[in-house]
């Protein structure tokens, strides 16, 4: 394993120009720079069909000067709605060369959320991937508030006042280059560092969303600490699978280019597995809900087999997690303990490396708390989970390194980003990564940021070497009537790694112990309940009240957090039909 320094050093050889205005110059720098056959990459109907650099970069400049054509100015804000592919990174980069705003929306957001986004960002005009999206938010793109209609698909635009195809505004663009070969460049240099480079809403829990304002400046800061604090370079290949409507995603996407790796976008979430072994990545972001399913899918096939070889693979988990921990912990590994890690390694986890590429140096994990166990499953299998921790309004904050990786802790800060914990234990954030604010609301502004930190609304601590331990939100911390304060996200993340669990909230504020709500795995319930040979109703509903089902899950839970102190345990569980 190389050394901090070297790692540093190698980045940098391979690196570009840091020197740059905005962060498209940034990015697209960077991408001439590296010359990939394969900078961005999307499967159609069974095919990966590439995009080079110098295709990714002119495509770029022809929209960002199409929409210069529509009208669109510095400042203007411009949303855009798509299912990750190679367009919503050209989008994405075009609207920022002018100086415009990037408000990215999520596929899954309901309708009333993008008419508020809209409205409230004051957008002129929308990028969207499809007719099926444009069929969900119909009533809302139709009713004149947006002057143009960008449509990804050609097909799509089809009736659809005030559209144009893609293609088209390209079109447009390129005339725009020929009688003007300097207009390109003109716009890109008038970008400025401060300048908003998006504002992204927060989906909150109460209240309508906030618009989180960031810079290109707390981008490209972000992007430059995480590549010097990573071992990242050319060779990678990355699969990309979160939304990019998300900062962790989004964020990673400029990391990516900035550092040369090649980006394959996942065709979806329950394509990932089978888009795993075809492109072979080498480094993944991710949340802890994949990994779950991914570990969930691999023992229910373990579990199936028959005969000597479930009994190998039940021993192969058992002492996977026994190493895994050990090593975590940095404690001795007793010869026996690794002489029997090897073996299972050779039977068992040899498996789930060609499962997911046979090339994967590590995951990088963010979003929600990942559970110790699942993180130990997954070391021992020679696939480490690097954690790491940010939110929407401070990009990424701070993650483990490979060989410096601590299975709990969310890592140490990267370069140019400070951390301290406040008298109640709330993590506040300060460096050039943190956001202008909130559009539009200066008074929320006003409430989260003060001298320049970032309160961050989560309670954790810092060990003495800098890393930093989330506990949990502060607002979902709750007390029982014997006074005790619980954090449900750690008793949540352990409950997760049950094969019984679709879903599940902890509760229990004034009770005695706390409660667990879960939206069951109907399916490997119902496996379980046939295997210990119950009755139960073919109903959801009925199934929730059913008192064998009930049972079966308050047991497995029980077992989860066996280890917690004993007013931390589950002994209540109530079962949701959905």
């Amino acid at each position: 394993m190389a050394s901090a320094a070297s790692v540093k050093k190698d980045l940098k050889t391979d690196a570009p120009s840091t020197k740059s205005s905005s962060l498209p110059g940034l990015c697209l720098a960077a991408v001439l720079t590296h010359n990939k056959t394969d900078a961005l990459n999307q499967r159609v109907e069974g095919e990966w069909i590439h995009t080079s650099a110098g295709e990714f970069i002119d495509r770029v400049k022809a929209v960002a000067l199409g929409l210069a054509s529509l009208g669109v100015r510095p400042g203007d804000r411009i949303a855009l709605l798509s299912e990750n592919r190679p367009e919503w990174s050209i989008a994405d980069l075009a609207i920022l060369c002018l100086g415009a705003i990037n408000v990215p929306i999520y596929t899954t957001q309901a309708v009333e959320q993008i008419e508020y986004i809209l409205r409230d960002s004051g957008a002129r005009a929308i990028f969207i991937s499809n007719r099926r999206l444009f069929k969900h938010a119909r009533s809302v793109l139709t009713d004149r508030m947006l002057e143009h209609i960008i449509f990804f698909d050609p097909e799509a635009a089809d009736g659809v006042e005030h559209a144009i195809v893609l293609g088209s505004l390209e079109e447009k663009g390129r005339a725009q280059a020929e009688e003007r070969p300097e207009a390109f460049d003109a716009y890109l240099k008038a970008v400025r560092p401060d300048d908003l480079a998006t504002i992204i809403y927060t989906s909150g829990t109460t209240g309508e969303p906030k618009g989180v304002m960031l810079t290109h400046n707390n981008f490209m800061s972000n992007v430059l600490s995480v590549s010097r604090g990573l071992p990242i370079g050319p060779t990678d290949v990355a699969l990309s699978v979160l939304p990019l409507s998300h900062i962790f995603e989004r964020t990673g996407f400029y990391v990516f280019c900035y550092t040369g790796i090649s980006v394959y976008y996942a065709a979806s979430f329950d394509q990932v597995g089978e888009n795993l072994r075809e492109v072979k990545p080498t480094v993944m972001t991710a949340v802890p809900r994949l990994f779950e399913k991914v570990y969930h899918r691999i023992v229910k096939k373990g579990m199936s087999q028959k005969g000597w070889k479930k009994n190998v693979f039940m021993s192969s988990l058992t002492v996977g997690q026994h190493y895994g921990e050990l090593k975590d912990n940095r404690r001795w590994v007793p010869l026996g303990l690794r002489l029997k890690q090897r073996l299972a390694s050779r039977l068992v986890f040899s498996k789930w490396r060609e499962g997911i590429g046979g090339r994967l140096r590590y995951f990088v994990s963010g979003g929600a708390p990942l559970s110790p166990a699942l993180s130990y499953a997954y070391l021992a299998a020679g696939i480490p989970i690097l954690q790491g921790y940010g939110a929407t309004e401070t990009c990424i904050v701070c993650a483990n390194r490979p060989g410096n990786n601590h299975v709990g802790s969310v890592g140490i800060p990267f370069e140019g980003i400070e951390l301290k914990i406040a008298e109640d234990g709330e993590i506040l954030v300060r460096g050039p990564n943190v956001m202008r604010g909130y559009y539009g609301q200066p008074e929320a502004t006003a409430e989260v940021l003060k001298d320049g930190w970032f309160y961050t609304g989560d309670v954790g601590h810092l060990d003495k070497e800098g890393r930093l331990y989330i506990t949990d939100r502060k607002k979902d911390l709750f007390k029982l009537s014997n006074g005790k304060y619980v954090a449900p996200q750690l008793i949540e993340s352990l409950l997760k790694q049950s094969e019984l669990i679709s879903q599940v909230v902890v509760v229990g504020a004034g009770r005695k112990q706390p409660v667990a709500l879960v939206v069951p795995d109907w399916e490997n319930l119902t496996h379980a309940l046939s295997d210990a040979k119950e009755t139960f109703p073919k109903d959801r509903t009925e199934l929730s009240k059913d008192a064998a089902a009930i049972k079966l899950v308050q047991r497995d839970l029980a077992g989860l957090t066996s280890d917690l102190a004993d007013y931390e345990r589950i002994r209540r569980v109530a079962l949701l039909p959905n």
